[in-house]
Protein backbone atom coordinates (compact mmCIF):
# COMPACT_ATOMS: atom_id res chain seq x y z
CA UNK A 1 0.00 0.00 0.00
CA UNK A 2 1.19 3.29 -0.83
CA UNK A 3 2.48 5.70 1.94
CA UNK A 4 -0.03 8.15 3.25
CA UNK A 5 0.68 12.08 3.79
CA UNK A 6 -0.86 15.19 5.46
CA UNK A 7 0.05 18.28 4.04
CA UNK A 8 0.27 20.99 6.53
CA UNK A 9 0.89 24.63 5.50
CA UNK A 10 2.53 27.16 7.96
CA UNK A 11 1.89 30.80 7.04
CA UNK A 12 3.92 32.55 8.82
CA UNK A 13 4.93 36.14 9.32
CA UNK A 14 7.97 36.33 7.48
CA UNK A 15 7.93 33.00 5.19
CA UNK A 16 5.61 30.49 3.91
CA UNK A 17 6.14 26.64 4.35
CA UNK A 18 4.64 23.35 3.58
CA UNK A 19 5.38 20.39 5.39
CA UNK A 20 4.36 16.33 4.37
CA UNK A 21 3.56 14.28 7.55
CA UNK A 22 2.99 10.81 7.64
CA UNK A 23 0.47 9.15 9.53
CA UNK A 24 2.20 8.64 12.77
CA UNK A 25 2.92 12.33 12.47
CA UNK A 26 6.27 12.50 11.43
CA UNK A 27 7.92 15.14 9.46
CA UNK A 28 9.18 13.65 5.82
CA UNK A 29 9.50 15.87 3.24
CA UNK A 30 9.28 20.41 3.36
CA UNK A 31 9.46 23.25 1.12
CA UNK A 32 9.81 27.03 2.61
CA UNK A 33 9.69 30.82 1.18
CA UNK A 34 10.44 34.21 2.69
CA UNK A 35 8.62 36.92 1.43
CA UNK A 36 8.92 40.63 1.63
CA UNK A 37 7.65 42.68 4.07
CA UNK A 38 6.17 46.09 3.54
CA UNK A 39 6.67 49.23 5.56
CA UNK A 40 4.58 51.98 4.29
CA UNK A 41 4.73 54.24 7.41
CA UNK A 42 6.21 54.41 10.64
CA UNK A 43 4.57 51.90 12.79
CA UNK A 44 2.90 50.57 9.99
CA UNK A 45 3.64 46.53 8.50
CA UNK A 46 1.95 45.32 5.52
CA UNK A 47 2.09 42.07 3.23
CA UNK A 48 0.77 41.28 -0.08
CA UNK A 49 -2.09 38.48 0.07
CA UNK A 50 -1.72 37.50 -3.45
CA UNK A 51 2.11 36.89 -2.98
CA UNK A 52 1.44 34.86 -0.07
CA UNK A 53 -0.96 32.94 -1.81
CA UNK A 54 0.87 31.86 -4.48
CA UNK A 55 3.96 31.19 -2.50
CA UNK A 56 1.74 28.45 -0.69
CA UNK A 57 0.12 27.66 -3.82
CA UNK A 58 3.32 26.77 -5.29
CA UNK A 59 5.26 24.79 -2.06
CA UNK A 60 1.71 22.76 -2.02
CA UNK A 61 2.50 21.63 -5.45
CA UNK A 62 6.17 21.70 -5.30
CA UNK A 63 5.44 18.63 -2.51
CA UNK A 64 3.16 16.91 -3.71
CA UNK A 65 4.70 16.94 -7.60
CA UNK A 66 8.02 15.04 -6.04
CA UNK A 67 5.19 12.75 -4.48
CA UNK A 68 3.77 11.72 -8.18
CA UNK A 69 0.31 11.46 -7.44
CA UNK A 70 -2.31 13.53 -4.81
CA UNK A 71 -3.58 10.22 -4.07
CA UNK A 72 -1.02 10.03 -1.53
CA UNK A 73 -2.19 13.33 0.28
CA UNK A 74 -5.14 12.68 2.31
CA UNK A 75 -5.73 16.02 4.08
CA UNK A 76 -4.69 19.18 4.35
CA UNK A 77 -4.04 21.07 7.75
CA UNK A 78 -3.43 24.97 7.83
CA UNK A 79 -1.80 27.13 10.42
CA UNK A 80 -1.41 31.01 10.13
CA UNK A 81 0.21 34.12 11.75
CA UNK A 82 -2.78 35.34 13.24
CA UNK A 83 -4.79 38.90 12.96
CA UNK A 84 -3.09 39.67 10.18
CA UNK A 85 -6.14 40.74 8.07
CA UNK A 86 -6.79 40.60 4.68
CA UNK A 87 -10.23 42.42 2.61
CA UNK A 88 -10.69 41.04 -0.86
CA UNK A 89 -13.70 41.33 -3.54
CA UNK A 90 -16.12 38.54 -3.31
CA UNK A 91 -16.27 37.85 -7.36
CA UNK A 92 -12.93 38.53 -8.33
CA UNK A 93 -10.85 37.73 -5.55
CA UNK A 94 -8.20 40.28 -5.51
CA UNK A 95 -7.39 41.96 -2.19
CA UNK A 96 -8.70 45.72 -2.16
CA UNK A 97 -5.37 47.09 -0.57
CA UNK A 98 -2.07 44.86 0.87
CA UNK A 99 -2.98 42.70 4.09
CA UNK A 100 -2.10 44.47 7.42
CA UNK A 101 0.04 42.92 9.57
CA UNK A 102 -1.07 42.03 13.37
CA UNK A 103 2.01 44.09 14.17
CA UNK A 104 0.77 46.90 12.44
CA UNK A 105 -0.24 50.01 14.85
CA UNK A 106 -1.58 52.45 12.23
CA UNK A 107 -5.66 51.84 14.34
CA UNK A 108 -3.87 52.76 18.23
CA UNK A 109 -5.30 56.47 17.90
CA UNK A 110 -8.77 54.53 17.22
CA UNK A 111 -8.21 51.77 20.03
CA UNK A 112 -7.41 54.88 22.68
CA UNK A 113 -10.53 56.20 21.86
CA UNK A 114 -12.34 53.17 22.13
CA UNK A 115 -10.74 52.87 25.78
CA UNK A 116 -11.42 56.44 26.57
CA UNK A 117 -15.21 56.11 25.81
CA UNK A 118 -15.24 53.23 28.24
CA UNK A 119 -15.41 50.19 26.28
CA UNK A 120 -12.33 48.51 27.74
CA UNK A 121 -14.25 46.43 30.25
CA UNK A 122 -17.57 45.09 28.24
CA UNK A 123 -15.51 44.36 24.87
CA UNK A 124 -12.92 42.18 27.43
CA UNK A 125 -15.58 40.65 28.97
CA UNK A 126 -17.43 39.21 25.33
CA UNK A 127 -13.88 38.86 23.44
CA UNK A 128 -10.79 38.00 26.06
CA UNK A 129 -9.03 40.92 24.35
CA UNK A 130 -7.83 44.12 25.06
CA UNK A 131 -8.64 47.48 22.40
CA UNK A 132 -5.32 47.44 21.01
CA UNK A 133 -4.51 47.59 17.44
CA UNK A 134 -2.85 44.33 17.63
CA UNK A 135 -5.78 42.62 16.54
CA UNK A 136 -7.91 42.41 13.17
CA UNK A 137 -11.34 44.27 14.03
CA UNK A 138 -9.76 47.80 13.91
CA UNK A 139 -7.84 47.15 11.00
CA UNK A 140 -11.20 45.67 9.01
CA UNK A 141 -12.51 49.14 9.30
CA UNK A 142 -9.63 50.82 8.82
CA UNK A 143 -9.57 49.14 5.32
CA UNK A 144 -13.21 50.19 4.57
CA UNK A 145 -12.55 53.84 5.62
CA UNK A 146 -9.29 54.24 3.41
CA UNK A 147 -9.63 52.40 0.69
CA UNK A 148 -12.17 54.29 -2.03
CA UNK A 149 -15.44 52.61 -2.05
CA UNK A 150 -14.80 49.79 0.14
CA UNK A 151 -17.58 51.13 2.53
CA UNK A 152 -19.95 50.65 0.12
CA UNK A 153 -18.88 47.57 -1.20
CA UNK A 154 -18.96 45.76 2.14
CA UNK A 155 -22.19 46.53 2.75
CA UNK A 156 -23.64 45.69 -0.69
CA UNK A 157 -21.88 42.24 0.44
CA UNK A 158 -19.40 42.74 -2.58
CA UNK A 159 -16.29 42.07 -0.22
CA UNK A 160 -15.08 39.06 2.15
CA UNK A 161 -12.68 39.68 5.57
CA UNK A 162 -10.65 36.93 6.98
CA UNK A 163 -7.27 36.07 8.35
CA UNK A 164 -4.91 34.54 6.92
CA UNK A 165 -6.60 30.93 7.07
CA UNK A 166 -10.00 32.41 5.45
CA UNK A 167 -7.80 33.64 2.34
CA UNK A 168 -5.99 30.77 1.78
CA UNK A 169 -9.27 28.56 2.30
CA UNK A 170 -10.89 30.94 0.24
CA UNK A 171 -8.32 30.21 -3.26
CA UNK A 172 -7.22 27.56 -2.41
CA UNK A 173 -11.41 25.67 -2.66
CA UNK A 174 -11.37 28.35 -5.58
CA UNK A 175 -13.82 30.86 -4.01
CA UNK A 176 -16.13 28.25 -3.04
CA UNK A 177 -15.64 28.10 0.91
CA UNK A 178 -15.44 31.20 3.04
CA UNK A 179 -14.34 29.85 6.68
CA UNK A 180 -12.14 30.52 9.91
CA UNK A 181 -12.18 28.70 13.02
CA UNK A 182 -13.20 29.20 16.70
CA UNK A 183 -9.37 30.29 17.48
CA UNK A 184 -8.31 32.71 14.43
CA UNK A 185 -12.47 33.94 14.73
CA UNK A 186 -11.36 34.89 18.70
CA UNK A 187 -8.80 37.17 17.88
CA UNK A 188 -10.86 39.63 15.79
CA UNK A 189 -12.17 42.05 18.66
CA UNK A 190 -15.80 40.50 16.79
CA UNK A 191 -16.23 37.51 18.15
CA UNK A 192 -17.94 36.50 21.52
CA UNK A 193 -15.84 33.44 23.09
CA UNK A 194 -18.13 32.77 25.59
CA UNK A 195 -21.52 32.50 23.48
CA UNK A 196 -19.23 30.94 20.22
CA UNK A 197 -20.71 33.58 17.79
CA UNK A 198 -20.00 36.81 15.88
CA UNK A 199 -21.17 39.76 18.23
CA UNK A 200 -23.12 42.02 16.22
CA UNK A 201 -23.30 45.03 19.07
CA UNK A 202 -19.01 44.24 18.70
CA UNK A 203 -19.39 44.50 15.01
CA UNK A 204 -21.82 47.94 15.41
CA UNK A 205 -18.99 49.53 18.03
CA UNK A 206 -16.21 48.63 15.24
CA UNK A 207 -18.22 49.72 12.52
CA UNK A 208 -17.41 46.51 10.59
CA UNK A 209 -20.42 44.91 8.40
CA UNK A 210 -21.64 41.70 9.71
CA UNK A 211 -21.68 40.21 5.57
CA UNK A 212 -18.10 40.68 5.29
CA UNK A 213 -17.37 37.85 7.64
CA UNK A 214 -16.70 34.17 7.24
CA UNK A 215 -18.09 30.95 9.07
CA UNK A 216 -16.76 29.96 12.20
CA UNK A 217 -16.03 26.02 12.66
CA UNK A 218 -14.32 23.56 14.72
CA UNK A 219 -10.82 23.25 14.67
CA UNK A 220 -10.95 19.96 13.06
CA UNK A 221 -13.56 19.83 10.81
CA UNK A 222 -14.71 20.10 7.08
CA UNK A 223 -13.19 23.29 5.31
CA UNK A 224 -13.79 22.29 1.88
CA UNK A 225 -11.53 20.38 -0.86
CA UNK A 226 -8.55 22.22 -2.67
CA UNK A 227 -9.20 22.04 -6.13
CA UNK A 228 -7.56 19.28 -8.89
CA UNK A 229 -6.86 22.79 -11.13
CA UNK A 230 -5.20 24.62 -7.91
CA UNK A 231 -2.86 21.49 -6.59
CA UNK A 232 -3.03 19.04 -9.03
CA UNK A 233 -5.48 17.09 -6.93
CA UNK A 234 -8.72 16.96 -5.09
CA UNK A 235 -7.53 17.45 -1.26
CA UNK A 236 -9.60 17.89 1.42
CA UNK A 237 -9.07 20.82 3.92
CA UNK A 238 -9.72 19.11 7.70
CA UNK A 239 -8.07 21.16 10.20
CA UNK A 240 -7.35 25.38 10.97
CA UNK A 241 -5.96 26.82 13.90
CA UNK A 242 -3.96 30.14 14.65
CA UNK A 243 -0.02 29.48 15.18
CA UNK A 244 -0.11 29.49 18.70
CA UNK A 245 -2.77 27.53 19.33
CA UNK A 246 -1.29 25.01 16.62
CA UNK A 247 1.14 25.40 18.71
CA UNK A 248 -0.34 23.89 21.66
CA UNK A 249 -1.60 20.83 19.90
CA UNK A 250 1.26 20.39 18.48
CA UNK A 251 3.12 20.32 22.21
CA UNK A 252 0.39 17.87 23.33
CA UNK A 253 -0.34 20.99 25.92
CA UNK A 254 -4.15 19.29 26.75
CA UNK A 255 -4.47 19.53 30.50
CA UNK A 256 -5.43 22.53 32.64
CA UNK A 257 -1.79 23.84 33.53
CA UNK A 258 0.13 23.39 30.78
CA UNK A 259 2.05 25.84 29.34
CA UNK A 260 4.01 26.53 26.27
CA UNK A 261 5.84 29.24 25.05
CA UNK A 262 6.87 29.85 21.07
CA UNK A 263 9.30 31.55 20.07
CA UNK A 264 9.22 32.57 16.32
CA UNK A 265 9.37 36.48 15.33
CA UNK A 266 7.41 37.41 18.61
CA UNK A 267 6.99 35.17 21.81
CA UNK A 268 3.35 33.74 22.82
CA UNK A 269 3.06 32.01 25.98
CA UNK A 270 -0.55 30.11 26.22
CA UNK A 271 -1.68 28.64 29.76
CA UNK A 272 -4.40 25.85 29.14
CA UNK A 273 -7.13 26.70 31.87
CA UNK A 274 -9.79 24.20 30.37
CA UNK A 275 -13.33 25.22 29.89
CA UNK A 276 -12.78 28.02 32.03
CA UNK A 277 -12.25 31.22 30.88
CA UNK A 278 -9.92 33.33 33.34
CA UNK A 279 -11.00 37.32 32.20
CA UNK A 280 -7.22 38.88 33.62
CA UNK A 281 -6.94 41.87 35.40
CA UNK A 282 -3.32 41.97 34.72
CA UNK A 283 -3.51 42.86 30.62
CA UNK A 284 -2.96 39.08 29.70
CA UNK A 285 -5.78 37.82 27.05
CA UNK A 286 -8.15 35.18 27.22
CA UNK A 287 -8.32 33.23 23.85
CA UNK A 288 -9.48 30.18 22.54
CA UNK A 289 -7.04 27.14 22.57
CA UNK A 290 -8.90 25.03 20.83
CA UNK A 291 -12.64 24.00 19.69
CA UNK A 292 -13.19 19.85 19.01
CA UNK A 293 -16.77 18.75 18.58
CA UNK A 294 -17.98 21.52 19.68
CA UNK A 295 -16.47 21.58 22.83
CA UNK A 296 -13.75 24.61 23.81
CA UNK A 297 -10.80 24.74 25.60
CA UNK A 298 -9.43 28.23 26.86
CA UNK A 299 -6.07 29.40 27.32
CA UNK A 300 -4.88 32.75 29.19
CA UNK A 301 -2.33 34.02 26.73
CA UNK A 302 0.87 36.65 26.65
CA UNK A 303 1.49 38.11 24.13
CA UNK A 304 5.10 39.73 23.12
CA UNK A 305 5.92 41.67 19.47
CA UNK A 306 9.78 40.81 19.47
CA UNK A 307 11.22 37.68 20.31
CA UNK A 308 13.51 36.13 17.20
CA UNK A 309 12.35 39.81 15.48
CA UNK A 310 14.87 41.56 17.83
CA UNK A 311 18.10 38.96 16.92
CA UNK A 312 16.82 39.63 13.18
CA UNK A 313 17.32 43.20 13.94
CA UNK A 314 20.48 42.94 15.97
CA UNK A 315 21.51 41.20 12.60
CA UNK A 316 20.12 43.22 10.12
CA UNK A 317 20.14 46.47 11.49
CA UNK A 318 23.14 46.64 13.55
CA UNK A 319 25.17 44.41 11.57
CA UNK A 320 26.67 42.54 14.55
CA UNK A 321 25.92 39.11 13.88
CA UNK A 322 26.44 37.39 10.36
CA UNK A 323 23.25 34.88 11.17
CA UNK A 324 21.26 34.37 14.13
CA UNK A 325 22.74 31.45 15.25
CA UNK A 326 26.14 33.25 16.20
CA UNK A 327 24.04 34.77 19.29
CA UNK A 328 24.96 32.00 21.23
CA UNK A 329 28.64 32.32 21.29
CA UNK A 330 28.66 36.13 21.62
CA UNK A 331 26.55 35.85 24.88
CA UNK A 332 28.72 33.47 26.11
CA UNK A 333 31.58 35.62 25.68
CA UNK A 334 29.82 38.95 26.89
CA UNK A 335 30.37 39.88 30.48
CA UNK A 336 27.96 39.02 33.10
CA UNK A 337 25.53 41.14 34.84
CA UNK A 338 27.05 44.17 32.79
CA UNK A 339 24.11 46.20 33.51
CA UNK A 340 22.74 46.21 29.53
CA UNK A 341 19.90 46.63 28.52
CA UNK A 342 17.82 46.27 25.37
CA UNK A 343 13.93 46.66 25.56
CA UNK A 344 12.52 45.86 21.77
CA UNK A 345 9.60 48.46 21.87
CA UNK A 346 10.36 48.56 17.85
CA UNK A 347 6.43 48.55 17.67
CA UNK A 348 5.50 48.89 21.03
CA UNK A 349 5.08 47.07 23.91
CA UNK A 350 3.06 43.73 23.94
CA UNK A 351 1.96 42.42 27.17
CA UNK A 352 1.36 42.80 30.31
CA UNK A 353 1.90 46.59 29.55
CA UNK A 354 0.14 46.81 26.13
CA UNK A 355 1.58 50.03 25.22
CA UNK A 356 1.57 50.89 20.85
CA UNK A 357 3.37 54.36 21.93
CA UNK A 358 6.23 52.86 23.42
CA UNK A 359 9.76 52.49 21.46
CA UNK A 360 12.63 50.42 21.77
CA UNK A 361 16.26 51.36 24.00
CA UNK A 362 19.85 50.36 24.53
CA UNK A 363 20.75 51.84 27.93
CA UNK A 364 22.91 50.68 30.34
CA UNK A 365 26.62 50.90 28.28
CA UNK A 366 30.09 51.62 29.52
CA UNK A 367 33.55 51.95 27.33
CA UNK A 368 33.70 48.17 28.36
CA UNK A 369 30.52 47.94 26.15
CA UNK A 370 31.42 46.05 23.19
CA UNK A 371 29.31 43.43 20.40
CA UNK A 372 28.76 40.27 22.77
CA UNK A 373 27.26 42.35 25.79
CA UNK A 374 24.64 43.39 22.84
CA UNK A 375 23.64 40.16 21.51
CA UNK A 376 23.54 38.93 25.32
CA UNK A 377 21.04 42.22 26.01
CA UNK A 378 19.09 41.21 23.11
CA UNK A 379 18.61 37.52 23.94
CA UNK A 380 18.29 38.54 27.88
CA UNK A 381 15.16 41.01 27.10
CA UNK A 382 13.00 37.44 25.65
CA UNK A 383 13.50 35.50 28.88
CA UNK A 384 12.26 39.33 30.74
CA UNK A 385 9.49 39.71 28.76
CA UNK A 386 8.79 36.14 29.03
CA UNK A 387 8.89 36.48 32.89
CA UNK A 388 6.95 39.90 32.53
CA UNK A 389 3.69 37.62 30.86
CA UNK A 390 4.66 34.92 33.96
CA UNK A 391 4.59 37.88 36.23
CA UNK A 392 1.11 38.39 34.76
CA UNK A 393 -0.32 34.62 34.74
CA UNK A 394 0.40 34.38 38.72
CA UNK A 395 -0.80 37.48 40.12
CA UNK A 396 -4.26 36.57 37.95
CA UNK A 397 -4.39 32.72 39.27
CA UNK A 398 -3.50 33.20 42.53
CA UNK A 399 -2.90 30.12 44.17
CA UNK A 400 -3.71 27.87 40.76
CA UNK A 401 -0.81 28.73 38.75
CA UNK A 402 1.41 25.65 38.34
CA UNK A 403 4.63 27.14 40.49
CA UNK A 404 6.88 24.30 39.23
CA UNK A 405 5.39 22.83 36.22
CA UNK A 406 7.81 23.31 33.36
CA UNK A 407 7.77 25.47 30.23
CA UNK A 408 7.19 23.63 26.99
CA UNK A 409 9.40 25.88 24.18
CA UNK A 410 9.32 25.70 20.36
CA UNK A 411 10.48 27.95 17.60
CA UNK A 412 13.38 28.98 15.84
CA UNK A 413 15.03 30.49 19.09
CA UNK A 414 14.65 27.48 21.23
CA UNK A 415 17.82 26.04 18.86
CA UNK A 416 19.62 28.27 21.23
CA UNK A 417 21.16 26.53 24.03
CA UNK A 418 22.39 29.74 26.02
CA UNK A 419 19.01 31.23 25.84
CA UNK A 420 16.97 28.37 27.13
CA UNK A 421 19.19 27.76 29.83
CA UNK A 422 18.80 32.01 31.08
CA UNK A 423 15.22 31.28 30.54
CA UNK A 424 15.23 28.58 33.13
CA UNK A 425 17.18 30.97 35.45
CA UNK A 426 15.07 33.93 35.07
CA UNK A 427 11.88 31.86 35.49
CA UNK A 428 12.71 29.76 38.27
CA UNK A 429 11.05 26.75 36.13
CA UNK A 430 12.62 24.13 33.47
CA UNK A 431 12.88 24.53 30.44
CA UNK A 432 11.38 21.50 28.23
CA UNK A 433 12.67 21.12 24.53
CA UNK A 434 10.60 18.72 22.48
CA UNK A 435 12.30 16.66 19.36
CA UNK A 436 9.84 17.96 17.18
CA UNK A 437 10.56 21.79 17.52
CA UNK A 438 8.14 22.90 14.92
CA UNK A 439 5.28 22.31 16.23
CA UNK A 440 3.02 24.94 14.70
CA UNK A 441 2.67 22.71 11.65
CA UNK A 442 2.64 19.38 13.77
CA UNK A 443 -0.81 21.21 15.22
CA UNK A 444 -2.10 21.40 11.88
CA UNK A 445 -0.97 18.34 11.16
CA UNK A 446 -2.35 16.86 14.44
CA UNK A 447 -5.75 18.70 13.64
CA UNK A 448 -6.51 17.49 10.15
CA UNK A 449 -5.95 13.75 11.24
CA UNK A 450 -8.25 14.04 13.75
CA UNK A 451 -10.63 14.65 11.63
CA UNK A 452 -10.08 12.36 9.04
CA UNK A 453 -9.88 9.67 12.08
CA UNK A 454 -6.01 8.88 11.83
CA UNK A 455 -5.75 9.91 15.79
CA UNK A 456 -8.75 8.97 17.78
CA UNK A 457 -8.45 11.82 20.42
CA UNK A 458 -6.43 14.71 21.78
CA UNK A 459 -5.39 12.48 24.75
CA UNK A 460 -3.60 9.66 22.52
CA UNK A 461 -1.43 12.34 20.85
CA UNK A 462 0.09 13.40 24.20
CA UNK A 463 2.17 9.67 24.17
CA UNK A 464 3.62 10.91 20.92
CA UNK A 465 5.34 13.83 22.39
CA UNK A 466 9.16 13.74 23.08
CA UNK A 467 11.52 15.69 24.67
CA UNK A 468 14.91 16.74 23.61
CA UNK A 469 15.97 18.45 26.69
CA UNK A 470 15.20 19.52 29.62
CA UNK A 471 16.85 22.53 31.53
CA UNK A 472 16.92 23.06 35.10
CA UNK A 473 17.40 26.81 36.40
CA UNK A 474 20.94 27.11 38.35
CA UNK A 475 20.61 30.37 39.49
CA UNK A 476 19.30 31.70 43.03
CA UNK A 477 15.51 33.24 43.54
CA UNK A 478 17.65 36.37 45.17
CA UNK A 479 20.04 36.87 41.87
CA UNK A 480 17.54 36.35 39.48
CA UNK A 481 15.04 38.61 41.15
CA UNK A 482 17.34 41.26 41.18
CA UNK A 483 18.27 40.62 37.60
CA UNK A 484 14.57 41.15 37.08
CA UNK A 485 13.68 44.83 39.21
CA UNK A 486 16.56 45.94 36.89
CA UNK A 487 14.73 45.22 33.88
CA UNK A 488 11.50 46.71 35.31
CA UNK A 489 13.44 50.22 35.95
CA UNK A 490 14.49 49.54 31.85
CA UNK A 491 10.89 49.14 30.65
CA UNK A 492 9.54 52.11 32.17
CA UNK A 493 11.93 54.30 31.01
CA UNK A 494 11.12 53.41 27.73
CA UNK A 495 6.78 53.46 28.45
CA UNK A 496 4.83 56.62 26.70
CA UNK A 497 3.10 58.76 28.84
CA UNK A 498 -0.26 57.57 27.53
CA UNK A 499 0.20 54.37 28.84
Amino acid sequence: MAQKYILAIDQGTTSSRAILYDLDGRPCQSAQREFPQVFPKEGWVEHDARHIWQDVRDLCRELIGGLGSGDEVVGIGITNQRETTVVWDRKTGEPIANAIVWQDRRTADRCQTLQEAGHQSWVQERTGLLLDPYFSGTKVAWLLDHVEGARVRAEAGELAFGTIDSWLIWNLTGGKVHATDATNASRTLLYNIADGRWDEELADLLEVPMGVLPEVRNCADDFGVAADDVLGANIPICGVAGDQQAATIGQTCFAPGMMKSTYGTGCFALLNTGGTQVISTNKLLTTIAYQIGGDVTYALEGSIFMAGATIQWVRDKLGILKSASESQALAEAAAADSGVFLVPAFTGLGAPYWDPHARGALIGMTRDTGIPEIARAALESVSYQTRDLMEAMMADLGEAFPAQAPLRVDGGMVANDWFLQDLANLLGRPVERPKQQETTALGAAYLAGLQLGYFNSLEDLSSAWEMDRQFEPQESSDHRDRRYERWRVAVARVLSDKN
